[in-house]
């Protein structure tokens, strides 16, 4: 029974069905399944196939959002279920935002629906953000890595300035820097001295991973 529920839960994130997700979610704790095994087993198990399938070509960003969301939806029901210190591994925290002048978050919304998904903890501050709302973040959360938006090329400096001012901050050993949006490439990310660069959600979920020394 619990093989079949896990299969059933990795499909229904696979064919982005949050509905049926979150009625999967439900059924398994009524049938007394441990939350945190259908997460790894089911959900995590579907949310990796989206991610090959993206990369292979056979599903675009509309399907990876449905997916997303499915996942979303069953998590909503079994993380509140977990109990006796059972919680879900955290991979690492991120501080996701876009730039400073720069007002675009479709990008990056469905890059921090992906991390979180994949297990890291996000912390999202939004767009049209100064350095030193990144640092702020990266402090109060002790985050790990930080994943910085550029969807214009007026504002591609903005990421380097971030790269500077957490230097300044003396937190450069501490994190890790991911960038990406529209003008931006991995020659770009290597000038600035960023330590990765993803052209979408899938890679971005990749290079956090690579970044956190996380096995996938």
């Amino acid at each position: 029974m619990s093989e079949e529920i896990y299969q059933k839960l990795a499909q229904a994130v696979i064919d982005g069905e949050a509905d049926v997700a979150r009625a999967l979610a439900k059924q398994a704790l009524e049938f007394g399944l441990e939350p945190l095994e259908c997460i790894n087993e089911g959900l995590t198990k579907g949310i990796h196939r989206v991610g090959e399938l993206f990369a292979d070509g056979e599903c675009y960003i509309p399907e990876l959002v449905l997916s997303a969301d499915a996942m979303k939806a069953a998590l909503s029901v079994l993380e509140p279920a977990m109990l006796g210190g059972k919680q879900r591994e955290i991979v690492g925290k991120v501080v996701l935002g876009t730039v400073q002048g720069d007002l675009h978050e479709i990008g990056k919304n469905l890059v921090g629906t992906m991390l979180t998904a994949n297990g890291f903890h996000v912390i999202d501050i939004g767009v049209n953000k100064p350095a030193s709302e990144f640092i702020k973040a990266i402090k109060e959360n002790d985050a790990t890595i930080v994943g910085a938006s550029a969807l214009l090329t007026t504002t591609m400096m903005e990421q380097e300035k971030l790269i500077d001012a957490i230097k300044a901050a003396g937190l450069r050993e501490q994190v890790k820097v991911m960038v990406g949006g529209a003008p931006v490439n991995q020659d770009y990310a290597n000038k600035i001295g960023a330590d990765g660069y993803a052209e979408n959600a899938i890679s971005a979920v990749r290079l956090a991973f690579r970044l956190a020394d996380a096995p996938k």
